[in-house]
């Protein structure tokens, strides 16, 4: 039996399917070759007794033999101290990687979950339409600054890393803009990091989850 276990969602409705942050820990333990046991609870209701282990009821969780984290990139930071695969051992090299890895979270992800709450939650309410054209510029430099750091480089250090699979999670969920499609350089990143063989067996996983526990179709 493994000793890592990631809670995730029975199911989501078809727009997050693929997209729902478990994949995270998913792919970086298929890059690590760690073995681990799915736990799926119900988005709604989600089980009280989840509530204890993610404040806000989120997934995902991971549970490594009692160690128990919640937020993905926590989780992330966890999985990559096993292995110099996703996190180098010099000083420079984990150094550049957990400056990357936080600014996945803190520099571009906050935008993403702007632009998602304007394109999907709120897209038909006064105050989005207004603050849209605005959003897009402001992300559009900052991915410019972005397209500059990471020059001719594969990957945002150089070698693959945990910092790559925060990255790329996060910019692959920027919807229909031209964000990432219309800066070549950083559309050509994000294909190579999902062309990983462990992002595609982590994502192909997510997926049939959900396949396996679709609700029956009203009649």
């Amino acid at each position: 039996m493994s000793n890592l276990t990631i809670t995730a969602f029975k199911w989501v409705p078809d727009f997050a399917q693929g997209y729902v942050r478990d994949l995270r820990p998913r792919w970086a333990c298929e890059e690590l070759s760690l073995a681990y046991e799915e736990r799926l609870i119900d988005v709604d209701p989600r089980p009280e007794s989840h509530f204890a282990e993610q404040p806000w009821g989120q997934v995902p969780v991971l549970d490594d033999n009692g160690i128990k984290l919640f937020e993905s990139g926590a989780i992330l930071l966890h999985l990559a101290e096993k292995d110099e695969r996703l996190m180098p051992r010099d000083a420079q090299g984990r150094a550049s990687t957990l400056s990357w890895l936080f600014a996945a979270f803190n520099s571009i992800e906050p935008m993403v979950f702007e632009l998602n709450e304007i394109d999907i939650f709120s897209k038909d309410e006064e105050w989005a339409k207004l603050r849209r054209t605005g959003l897009l510029d402001f992300f559009g430099q900052r991915l410019d600054r972005l397209v500059d750091a990471l020059g001719d480089k594969p990957y945002l250090t150089g070698t693959f890393s945990v910092a790559d699979i925060a990255m790329a999670t996060t910019l692959r969920d920027t919807g229909d803009t031209d964000l990432i499609p219309g800066r070549p350089a950083l559309a050509a990143y994000v294909e190579r990091c999902l062309a990983r063989p462990g992002f595609r067996k982590a994502h192909a996983d997510q997926l049939a989850a959900f396949a396996r526990n679709a609700p029956e179709p009203v009649s």
